[in-house]
């Protein structure tokens, strides 16, 4: 089977390095071996030992009745879209690791591949290396899932991590992922939670079965943590970890929303450290499973992508049964109508003050503990209430709100 591969960096040239250094065990899950033909990248690779394949004209690819495959590893959504959607009217199944194309365009892409009786695939888009959409879409298919929750980003959780273990700052933890080439120069994307915000609409889409879009998700970053916050929550005996979550919640609706939370230790995710991911399904039948491992990198998230070519090639005379429905009116729940506990951090004249202000409106609430900490500060949670309600309540004590971070229930 021939493929190509559109855009030769991080994963695709991984895919090219996979394909070539396990090329006996491909072939042996294929039934027959996988090859190269062409590899599409705009820039010049003079003396690469695949500079003979590569091509910067798109048209090649599509023109070759004889690539069946094409991987799309260019990531953004144009020209990623054209490509991928031309590919798949073209009748050549297509393999993606582009999360953001899944997101935004994945339903048209699914019913496109569907009319033309080939596969759209994108294991790679949402754990790297870790499978998760396989296990959902098929393993777990017996299971009413009521929620899948994760860390579906390195990045933030190598951040954090060095803030919890390390005492660093949110700064120095950003520096030191930048100089290890975990972060981006620009790394919006990955600690203002936009990264894994579409992870989780993918995987909220393929759990309940109806697209989810990233407009109207409700996305919080974790470029406001302190060591102060990391601080208390360890009087809580938790961590905090930026979670993605998609939840049944009530009336056929879902939540779906990214935020940093407190987890408690004796729970599966808050051992999830460094650059590690983590997926968390919940089955009506198997209860809470945890698919862990790398979420990103060349070679982790290239195994993904080969995973997808030999499934592809296991369904070459029909296409795999996979995907979901078009995105659902009034199908997103709010996340201030849904019941939750915060942690919040306040400053007011005294502790006295502080306590009196929020005794009088919260009624009970644990107060937590931190070294060092000024008098004129206190931290607590609240017991789990309408969230609404709660924002409101922490308005009326009047105290300046420093921080409020969610607690998790797993």
């Amino acid at each position: 089977m021939k493929v190509a591969i559109l855009g030769f960096g991080v994963v695709g040239s991984g895919v090219a390095e996979v394909l070539e250094r396990n090329a006996d065990r491909v072939e042996k899950a294929c039934g027959f071996p996988v090859e190269v033909a062409r590899i599409l990248d705009i820039r010049d690779f003079e003396g690469h030992k695949y500079q003979r394949i590569i091509t910067k004209n798109f048209e090649e690819i599509l023109g070759d009745d004889s690539i069946e495959t094409v991987v799309e590893t260019m990531g953004g959504v144009n020209p990623a879209f054209e490509f991928v959607s031309r590919s798949l009217a073209k009748g050549k199944n297509v393999v993606s690791s582009n999360k953001e194309l899944v997101a935004t365009r994945g339903y048209e892409l699914l019913e496109l591949a569907r009319q033309n009786n080939v596969n759209f695939m994108f294991e790679a888009a949402v754990g790297g290396g870790i499978p998760i959409i396989r296990p959902i879409s098929r393993c777990l298919a017996g299971n009413n899932i009521t929620e899948v929750a994760g860390i579906l980003n390195g990045t933030s959780n190598f951040i954090l991590t060095k803030m919890i273990v390390d005492g660093m700052s949110f700064g120095e933890a950003l520096a030191l992922a930048q100089e290890k080439g975990y972060a981006e120069k620009d790394p919006t994307a990955d600690v203002e939670g936009i990264d894994a915000m579409r992870k989780i609409c993918i995987l909220a889409s393929l759990a309940f079965g109806h697209h989810v879009y990233p407009e109207g998700i409700f996305t919080e970053g974790i470029s406001g943590i302190t060591l102060e916050d990391v601080a208390y929550a360890a009087d809580f005996d938790c961590v905090i970890k930026l979670i993605a979550k998609a939840k049944k919640v009530q009336d056929g609706r879902i939540l779906v929303m990214v935020s940093p939370c407190l987890v408690k230790k004796s729970s599966m995710l808050s051992g999830v450290s460094g650059v590690f991911n983590a997926c968390l399904v919940r089955g009506d039948m198997t209860g809470d499973i945890l698919m862990y491992g790398k979420g990103a990198g060349s070679l982790a998230t290239a195994s993904a992508v080969v995973g997808d070519i030999i499934d592809c090639a296991g369904h070459s005379d029909n296409r795999k049964i996979f995907g979901w429905d078009d995105k659902k009116d009034d199908y997103l729940e709010d996340h201030l109508n849904c019941d939750s506990s915060l942690y919040v951090r306040v400053r007011g004249e005294s502790e006295a003050e502080i306590h009196r202000a929020v005794d009088s409106v919260f009624g009970e609430v644990t107060y937590l503990k931190r070294e060092g900490a000024d008098d004129r500060e206190a931290a607590f949670v609240t017991a789990p209430a309408r969230e609404r309600a709660l924002f409101e309540k922490l308005e009326a004590t009047g105290l300046d709100i420093i921080s409020t971070i969610r607690v998790a229930d797993y």
